[in-house]
């Protein structure tokens, strides 16, 4: 499957070389070029801009932004959205405020464009190990990308699901986050309490 993707940091950069492993073909356009010819290393295409990268691209296209959230998001998927044509679909695969994604569903419905909301878990190890992803947005659009969803996870059976409409991937992520920061403060706590226990010499290190 052709799949643009803008964002080619840690997470998307990896995304890349893990989908070109998988038999797609990506056209990988970043800001950074040094990060677009990484990408290239991998078997991508790259682009200069977004333009050239959704011109690259066979129809109905399909973008992928991995971007930071907000303002950042909101401009690169405006930009892409403004090269494409109805049928096309853009998909967030960032942190975004799960009411921004249901607004935007809305805004790019208007011109024919899916949108999808991906709740994207798995950071550096997601390249070898697969990555975890929570799909929201509209059943026929979610299917049409479902090859791309099977390749980035961790098998074809596991590790991604369409959790319900546009909004839905990124409030469950939201919540996926909420869980794993609030491991990490009890962890913290946790040890915390054991190293000021100094009567008792703890070992914390074996």
């Amino acid at each position: 499957m052709h799949l643009g993707m803008v964002g080619l940091g840690k997470m998307g950069g990896n995304m890349v070389e893990r989908l070109q492993k998988g038999g797609h073909q990506i056209v990988a356009f970043d800001l950074n070029q040094q990060a677009v010819q990484a990408a290239c290393q991998h078997g991508a295409k790259g682009a200069k801009s977004i333009d050239e990268m959704v011109r690259a691209l066979p129809a109905p296209r399909a973008v992928w932004v991995m971007v930071p959230s907000g303002a950042a998001t909101e401009e690169t998927l405006n930009k892409v959205a403004a090269n494409m044509q109805p049928g096309d679909i853009l998909i967030d695969g960032g942190n975004s405020n799960y009411q921004d994604s249901i607004r935007r569903a809305e805004q790019f419905a208007k011109r024919s464009l899916g949108y999808v909301d991906v709740g994207t878990s798995g950071g550096i190890w997601g390249r070898t190990e697969g990555y975890a992803l929570m799909i929201g947005g509209e059943q026929k659009v979610v299917s049409s990308l479902r090859p791309i969803f099977e390749t980035l996870a961790p098998s074809k059976t596991t590790g991604w699901g369409h959790v319900g409409p546009s909004g839905a991937g990124h409030f469950v992520k939201m919540v996926h986050n909420g869980i794993e920061y609030g491991m990490m403060q009890a962890f913290a706590e946790g040890f915390n309490i054991m190293q000021a226990k100094t009567a008792l010499r703890l070992d914390l290190m074996q």
